[in-house]
Order: structure tokens, then C-alpha cells, then sequence
């Protein structure tokens, strides 16, 4: 933990007394940092895995946009916080990886667990909350705005084509029997991609990873956590996690009471479900080829992908 410390020490001019490693998420390592009474929360994005680039891109767009929404909307304690270096920038980094830190949130992830009816209108509120922000805050969100591209299909594509030959053994085992439905999938997100382009749609800041690991119970407060994909996008890009749950009507007429001109855009809803299963697919694929893991590790990236490729029939 000794190069965590400097980087905090160099970076934040922060002492760190404990460096604890937390319960990461998919995308990183967590760690609770104390400098005396203090706690910080340290994501530590490892540059040996292929996402890392994606996912750290946007961090000195998106964090000010952050610390915006905490100042200046009902979104406060409700979003990270997180603290800018001794540059000004929101990220360090040393041979290792990329590194962010946030106050610390003391809390539970909500996990496994069903919500519960007033974390169900909390979700609402935080979401209404933050559809309700569009291109005219004052942060650049040039860079964020939805252009509905499909940056990952060309790799995917190569893989399942004409590359499938090479691939080795055990991917391409899993791969194999779902080629059909998953060209199918390919070629109608292709379309609605290319439609939606060309659309008089309404753009919002969208959170675009709802899912309850991003989620946290903070004494009274849901807080939404993991911004790495926000975006000014059509609402159907965090619509596409609520309109399955169980809880989505009650969601919705909490919703609508902020925005009673919503009405769900199926095209919007389909491009996002599609583009987000195509992409999950992928990124399983691209961890088992170009990622080292023990036996362990592949085994269980190998299920995940199967389990990805087996809702294409559902």
C-alpha cells in the first residue's frame, strides 16, 4: 500500500495513516483511505485491463459535472463527491493505474437486495432529479452527448466473422451456438442506431448504469454511485434498467409527476437494451482474450459470458 500512500501524499497532500482495500466494483479497486478522523474513498483503475481506457476517459469531464448537481440541485448527498489533485485535475495516475478519490460515503450497496418502497421513490426522485438537467449546465457536455455510436462493434464483429477460426477454444465453444441471434442483434441495433441519429429527440443527463451495485443506502439516503457512463441522452437510457423491475409502475408515476410529458420512446428503449447486451457481450470477450486470469478467474469470466449469450433467447 505504500504506492498508494505517496500517490495520495504527491497528488492530495493527504498522510494516510490506513489504506484498506473495499469491496471493488467490475470496472475497478476500492480502497478506505484515513488521515487521522478523515476517510476518503480510493477507486484504483488497473491499466492492465483492456476497459480501463473507456472507462477512465471522461473522469475530468464528469466530475465537475458531479460536483455541479451536488452544489446546485437536489442531488446533494444523494452523488459522490469527488476531490480534484493538487493540479486541479480529478485523476493521477503511476505505472499501475489510474487513480480517483471521493469523500467517503459510510454505507451499504444495495446488491442482491429488492428495493424497498421508499428506496423505490428515492430511486425516482434521484432520477426525475437528474433528467431534469440538460445541455444547458454549466459544464462542457459536448463530449458526453449520445451520438449513438457503437464504438465496440467492429471488434465483435471480427471475432464472431471471420476470426472465429482463431479465437481460442473455450471462447469460441461458448460463442458458437448463439452466432445467429446474435447477428440478428447486431443488425437491428445497427438500424436503430442509424435512425435515432437522424431524430428530434429530447436530451437529458442520464446516469446509463442503473442497476442496484450502483446503488448505496447511506443512513436515510439512496445514493447513486459508478459515474462513469454518464451522458446527455434520451431518459430511455436509464429507462431501459426500470422497465423490467417489478417496482416500474410505481417508479413511473413518481416519475411523471416531474415530467408528465414522458412517454417512453420504444425505438430510444430498444437501441439502449440491445446496445447495452451487445456491449456487455463484448466486454466479456475482450477480458477472456486479452486479459490474463488464473483458471479460477476464466472459468467464471466464461460462465458470465454464457449466461450474457443465453438471454439473446430470452
Amino acid at each position: 500500500m505504500e504506492n498508494i500512500k505517496e500517490i495520495l501524499h504527491h497528488h492530495y497532500r493527504l498522510e494516510a495513516s490506513h489504506v484498506i482495500p473495499q469491496q471493488g466494483g467490475w470496472s475497478a479497486l476500492a480502497y478506505r483511505v484515513t488521515t487521522g478522523e478523515q476517510s476518503y474513498f480510493l477507486k484504483l483503475y488497473d491499466k492492465s485491463r483492456a476497459s480501463t481506457p473507456k472507462l477512465t476517459a471522461l473522469i475530468n469531464i464528469y466530475s465537475p459535472l458531479l460536483l455541479w448537481l451536488h452544489d446546485n440541485s437536489r442531488l446533494k448527498g444523494k452523488v459522490p463527491v469527488p476531490l480534484a489533485t493538487q493540479d486541479g485535475r480529478y485523476q493521477c495516475e503511476d505505472d499501475e493505474g489510474i487513480y480517483l478519490l471521493y469523500k467517503y460515503i459510510a454505507g451499504e450497496t444495495i446488491g442482491e437486495r429488492e428495493l424497498t418502497p421508499q428506496q423505490t421513490a428515492q430511486l425516482a426522485g434521484i432520477v426525475s432529479e437528474l433528467h431534469s438537467f440538460g445541455s444547458e449546465v454549466p459544464v462542457n457536455t459536448a463530449q458526453i452527448k449520445e451520438e449513438f455510436e457503437l464504438p465496440f462493434l467492429h471488434s465483435l464483429k471480427q471475432v464472431i466473422g471471420g476470426h472465429l477460426h482463431a479465437v481460442p477454444t473455450d471462447i469460441r465453444d461458448v460463442l458458437y451456438p448463439f452466432i445467429e441471434p446474435l447477428n440478428a442483434l447486431i443488425s437491428a441495433t445497427e438500424g436503430l442506431s442509424q435512425s435515432l441519429k437522424h431524430r428530434p429527440l429530447r436530451y437529458a443527463l442520464c446516469h446509463t448504469d442503473l442497476h442496484n451495485w450502483n446503488l448505496m443506502q447511506s443512513g436515510d439516503d439512496l445514493v447513486l454511485i459508478d459515474w462513469e457512463g454518464i451522458r446527455l441522452a434520451p431518459v430511455e437510457a436509464d429507462m431501459m434498467f426500470i422497465v423490467d423491475q417489478p417496482y416500474y409502475d410505481v417508479f413511473l408515476d413518481m416519475y411523471t409527476r416531474k415530467h408528465p410529458d414522458y412517454v417512453p420512446n420504444p425505438e430510444a428503449l430498444n437501441f439502449y437494451q440491445g446496445r447495452r447486451k451487445l456491449e456487455d457481450i463484448w466486454e466479456w470477450t475482450e477480458l477472456l482474450l486479452f486479459n490474463s486470469q488464473d483458471a479460477r478467474e476464466r472459468g467464471s469470466a466464461l460462465h458470465s459470458l454464457a449466461n450474457e449469450l443465453k438471454s439473446l433467447h430470452g
